[in-house]
């Protein structure tokens, strides 16, 4: 009622001023207007609810204040005032506003969201006037007056807009609050949320918006914690018309779903409880592009630092780890990256990852399985208990990967790790061991064929295995330690990595010697496209380093001192240096500069970085302080006795490859004690090393001399074998009068000889036979009474003492009867003498032969009275088959080795003991890869087809792949030695297999499937690597070589129809398998074969060369091969296990890599292919 008087009293019209106020119109001036606005304000600020008269008498003042003329007055400073007015008119006269028509509130609303922009300037005067507008209306909630209005969706959108514009770091908390309270009272308190105005509060959150304006996205981030219950409706409404109904036109942030929801989920996570399991269905997508965003988003979420996301929601996280497998590649890339963070952030998922990044880590993708090992890599080098045992071996499987970017991220990860964790022990000793395996691996690869991953381990070995910046000291314990502790493969490794290295120093040397010569017979341009493997860059850069070692003396006498083997390490450092830096200037004008590359690769693997005269002496020290006990032998994890052995091991193998380095009086001292130590493997290094080292001994370190010869004296007369043999081999290569000192060993011995104890035969043997080799005329007749009348009839000949009955074929070595040790040294002997003299005049060659073959043919018991025992009968056919492949090695006595005798030796390979065909397997394959011995001894593998043993064949598959690698490429390198080509041709192996497989003892039937199975077999286990790559038509060249020996007869056996219908079998069973695995068999064979004449008669036209194949050969031959030549049927003569455990793991062969064949005068054309090939 009361409401209602006033409203009639206000339509009377009068306005009354408060005291002492005039009348406000536009008849005054501004400063007039604005003096009496402030009375007004002060009026209605100090009026409250409860002032009723006054609510009235100033009534109509309230109205007059909210007309046009002021609402839309030209000054800012009326405008503010009046609508600090209305404001608190709305206060007072609360609930009931003194205005009624909608359209004029909303006038009067949108009026004070115009003023509150001018909170923006924290600096004006009149900002604590703005502060009041927005601290009343917040307070008073005067704005959910608006609920009611038609039009409340833009008056609360604009008000939104308007606070989010001005915000800024210039504002209070207070500011901050107030706003907050303002925005929410309407979200909380209305019926609804429009999509616009939700749009004003989700734009700041949108990525670019936030990175403008922090305190906006601060706003809009208090403001949604504030409301969270309220608004997650409205929120999931959004996302469920973009997401599920795909309407993106509802809003303009419809392409910023996926952050906004990151953010909204960083905020709030109850904001977002509908919408997730929308994600799980966007997961499974069929468009690529947004199941790939999903991922995105999904990444951050689980991956965050405190998310908790994964365990509170099971389904999508499994949901989430199935696209590891998505068909598409961007998205399993996403998912691999993102597996890093998580398990930085989230170690308890390591194990869900670990499954799907095993897959993964066989991607076809070379971009994916990089990236695993990067996310890998990553979390283990954060903290290695990240990681499990799993995760690095995908890592270390990687290592092997076909591709070279993957391969090399997985290496110098696995180095980095290595390095932090086992080098510097940033996680203790339980880390450092469970990652020990890595720096054997990482040395394996030394291993492969690629010249890059060899590079790498080199560069590796030098930055992270040993890091190359540590002082001296520190570096050789380190090195002493890892030698220590490497694995056999990866020590082997290691040497052979030293060894390349040394002998690409001395191809440099050559290079430069070469280059010095005034008159060159070859000219250094020489057009050498043949001789290289990629006759692209390297040999350019070779031409292109010559030019310049000619032309720059400068450079070339850097690359001298770097090369020269007393070269420091320190000045190594200067050299490289000084050669790098002006061949940066050579190639000036290209981005990239290839030539300095491959000179930086030249100069890395020559440099000595690790070893110099200074190593080797603080090496020996380390190895000094092992055995005074004063070393943290226990520390490293290393027993003292094993730290010793492998540090003269590797000190031995240094001194072959750095020999210079060991001159110096302490290095000779400290060596010579270890002569005397008791454990005999340390004496047999220090043995060898003064035998590769000790050349200038004699003239330079006289004092050190005379104690030494007096130790090997000793040693050669009284020490074990092994050390007897290199006292001999150190006195013939450190003193000039070594006649007499051999004399002088040699008679006391001699004398001295009795089998009455063969304990004591076995060292003087050894002793004597090694004198035989190095001075054959010095003592030539007593040597020659010697194996005819002591060696011959005395010890072989007689079995002394019964062996034990067993029926094991092979026992440890320390269990062989010293008989049968004395008589191995006896047989070693006699070979040894032979090749000290090196010529068959008188015969004795022919007679030790005989006597070789002769054991073989009985088994290994030559006296075949039956008294020894089975172990010993192997261990001397053992014997034997290696003695004659180190005679055949020697060309005066391989002519004079029979079909026979030969055929004997191969048969070997077959022995029914596993470990005398192991033995003898390894033999042969080091006289072959030497190309000591002849071609028909690697026919010998194809006999291998038939061992029982997967590990045997596999291995005599390894040495035929080497073997015919290494001659391929030999002729490569040396065009020139065409006149050797049947010497050296792989292809030439094949009529020795044909003819070794005619005359083997297994083949008894001529026409037996089964038999004839086994041939088939045994050709292809050496055909199928022959052919697979059709070199210089090599198909058509094996098919006329079998076609030719179809026309001549077995050279053995000429007339033996049996042997020779055996003959032409086998070459159907040959040419049957050309055919069938060959397309270019049939073209002209480019070269017309020359067949050994000593195992076929001179080819006769007239016989008929296409001898009909039988219906069994066909019927053998047409089975299909298999991939190894495997064999079904177990052949008697072999057993399939091996009798001791001690050596029944075949090992993987050794590999050397020696200059293969001595020249004297090596041509640049080849010295270019060894340095583009090294």
């Amino acid at each position: 009622e009361n409401m209602a008087h006033s409203k009639n009293r206000a339509t009377d019209g009068k306005i009354t001023y408060p005291p002492g106020v005039k009348e406000i119109s536009d008849k005054i001036s501004k400063e007039e207007m604005v003096r009496r606005l402030k009375m007004v304000v002060k009026t209605f600020m100090d009026m409250d609810q409860d002032s009723e008269e006054e609510k009235e008498l100033y009534l109509n003042l309230a109205l007059h204040l909210a007309s046009d003329f002021f609402l839309k007055h030209p000054d800012k400073d009326v405008r503010l005032l009046v609508a600090c007015c209305l404001a608190d008119i709305f206060r007072i006269y609360a609930p009931e506003a003194p205005y009624t028509s909608p359209d004029k509130l909303k006038d009067i609303f949108m009026f004070i969201t115009r003023q509150l922009k001018g909170l923006e300037d924290t600096k004006s005067a009149q900002f604590n006037r703005y502060f009041y507008l927005l601290e009343n209306i917040a307070w008073v909630k005067s704005y959910n007056i608006c609920f009611e209005l038609e039009d409340s969706n833009e008056i609360f959108t604009q008000l939104y807009r308007t606070l989010f514009q001005v915000i800024n770091n210039g504002h209070n908390q207070k500011v901050h609050m107030h706003m907050v309270d303002l925005m929410s009272s309407i979200v909380c308190e209305g019926d609804s949320v429009s999509q616009e105005l939700l749009d004003t509060v989700l734009v700041n959150l949108v990525p670019a918006h936030k990175n403008l304006n922090k305190q906006a996205y601060d706003l809009a981030k208090a403001l949604l914690k504030r409301t969270a219950q309220a608004i997650e409706p409205y929120i999931t409404n959004f996302f469920n018309q973009v997401l599920m109904l795909g309407k993106t036109s509802v809003s303009d942030l419809s392409e910023h779903v996926f952050d906004l929801i990151l953010e909204l989920y960083n905020i709030d996570s109850h904001l977002l409880l509908s919408v997730l399991p929308q994600l799980e269905f966007k997961l499974k997508s069929n468009d690529n592009d947004e199941r790939l965003q999903v991922v995105k988003l999904l990444a951050k979420m689980f991956g965050a630092k405190d998310s908790e996301l994964a365990s509170q929601n099971k389904p999508l996280w499994q949901c989430y780890l199935g696209r590891f497998n998505d068909i598409h590649v961007p998205v399993r890339l996403e998912c691999v990256k993102f597996a890093s963070h998580c398990l930085m952030n989230h170690p308890d998922l390591a194990k869900d990852l670990t499954e799907y990044l095993k897959v993964r880590s066989h991607d076809p993708e070379e971009a994916i399985r990089h990236d695993v090992i990067v996310s890998i890599v990553t979390a283990s080098k954060k903290d290695l208990s990240l990681v499990n045992d799993h995760l690095l071996n995908f890592v270390r499987e990687r290592t092997l990967d076909k591709r070279w970017r993957v391969r090399k991220e997985a290496m110098m990860g696995l180095a980095q790790i290595y390095k932090k964790y086992a080098l510097q022990a940033e996680a203790g000793k339980e880390a450092a061991k469970q990652i020990s395996w890595i720096k054997d691996k990482l040395l394996h690869i030394y291993y492969q064929n690629s010249i890059d991953d060899r590079l790498l381990v080199e560069r590796i070995f030098a930055q992270y295995l040993v890091p190359h910046n540590l002082e001296t000291t520190e570096r050789m314990k380190c090195l002493y330690y890892l030698y220590a502790t490497l694995d056999g493969n990866a020590v082997k490794a290691l040497n052979e990595m030293w060894k390349c290295q040394n002998m690409l120093r001395h191809h440099v040397k050559d290079l430069l010697d070469l280059i010095k010569q005034p008159k060159r017979e070859t000219s250094l341009h020489l057009c050498v496209e043949g001789n290289l493997p990629d006759p692209g860059k390297t040999q350019d850069f070779v031409k292109k380093l010559a030019q310049v070692l000619e032309e720059d003396e400068k450079i070339r006498k850097q690359l001298e001192t770097l090369v020269s083997p007393s070269c420091s390490c320190k000045q190594a450092e200067v050299c490289v240096v000084s050669i790098a830096l002006p061949c940066r200037k050579i190639v000036p004008k290209q981005p990239s500069n290839p030539f300095l590359e491959m000179v930086k690769f030249l100069l890395e693997r020559i440099a000595p970085v690790h070893i110099d005269t200074e190593s080797i002496s603080a090496l020996i020290k380390q190895v000094n302080k092992s055995i005074e006990g004063t070393a943290d032998d226990e520390d490293e994890g290393v027993p003292t006795e094993q730290a010793i052995r492998a540090g003269l091991e590797l000190l031995k193998v240094l001194s072959f490859t750095h020999p210079v380095s060991f001159h110096s009086a302490e290095t000779f001292e400290s060596l010579l004690g270890c002569l005397k130590m008791d454990d005999e493997k340390v004496a047999e290094a220090a043995l060898q090393i003064f035998k590769n080292t000790g050349n200038k001994l004699e003239e330079s370190f006289p004092h050190i001399k005379s104690v030494l010869l007096t130790v090997l004296q000793h040693k050669a007369k009284k020490g074990p074998p092994r050390q007897a043999k290199y006292a001999i081999h150190c006195i013939h290569a450190m003193f000039s009068n070594r006649d007499t000192h051999f004399a002088q060993i040699f008679e006391p011995l001699h004398k001295s000889l009795d089998t009455d104890n063969m304990e004591q035969l076995i060292t003087p043997l050894t002793t004597l036979g090694h004198l035989a080799m190095l001075a054959p005329e010095q003592f030539a007749a007593p040597l020659k009474s010697l194996v005819a009348n002591f060696i011959v009839k005395d010890l072989l000949m007689n079995d002394r003492i019964p062996g034990k009955k067993t029926t094991k074929l092979w026992v440890p070595d320390d269990e062989v009867s010293p008989e049968t040790l004395a008589k191995i040294q006896g047989l070693k002997l006699m070979v040894r003498w032979l090749l000290g003299v090196k010529n068959n005049q008188s015969k004795s060659g022919n007679s030790t032969l005989r006597m070789l073959t002769a054991i073989l043919s009985s088994d290994g018991d030559l006296t075949e009275q039956g008294k020894m025992g089975k172990p010993d009968m192997s261990r001397l056919r053992l014997a034997a088959g290696c003695a004659i492949l180190r005679l055949a090695q020697e060309p005066c006595y391989h002519e004079i080795i029979t079909l026979e005798q030969y055929q004997l030796c191969a048969l070997v390979i077959n022995d029914e003991c596993y470990q005398v065909r192991q033995a003898f397997a390894q033999k042969l394959h080091k006289g072959l890869c030497r190309l000591r011995l002849p071609l028909e001894y690697l026919a010998v593998f194809t006999l291998c087809a038939k061992d029982p043993v997967k590990e045997r064949r596999a291995h005599a598959r390894q040495c035929l792949v080497k073997n015919i690698n290494l001659r391929r490429e030999y002729l490569k390198q040396h065009a020139a030695v065409s006149e050797k080509l049947i010497s050296l041709l792989p292809e030439y192996v094949v009529p020795y297999a044909i003819h070794l497989l005619v005359h083997d003892p297994d083949y008894v039937k001529v026409q037996d499937i089964e038999q004839l199975k086994d041939i088939k077999e045994a050709l292809w286990f050496v055909l199928e690597i022959l052919m697979a790559k059709n070199e210089n038509n090599s198909h058509a060249f094996i098919r006329k070589m079998v076609e030719n020996i179809k026309q001549t007869k077995d050279g053995q056996c000429p007339d033996d129809p049996k042997i020779n219908e055996k003959l032409y079998t086998v070459c159907d069973v040959a040419m049957n398998i050309v055919i069938s695995k060959s397309t270019t068999y049939s073209l002209e064979s480019p070269k017309d074969p020359v067949l050994p004449a000593r195992y076929f008669t001179q080819p006769d036209k007239v016989l008929n060369c296409c001898r009909t194949s039988t219906a069994n050969v066909l019927g053998a031959v047409n089975k299909p091969l298999s991939a190894t030549g495997k064999m079904q049927t177990k052949l008697s003569r072999m057993e399939t296990i091996s009798n001791a455990s001690s050596n029944s793991n075949p090992s993987s062969p050794g590999r050397s890599k020696g200059r293969l064949v001595s020249q004297t005068h090596i041509h640049v054309s080849s010295l270019i292919y060894k340095l583009g090939s090294v």
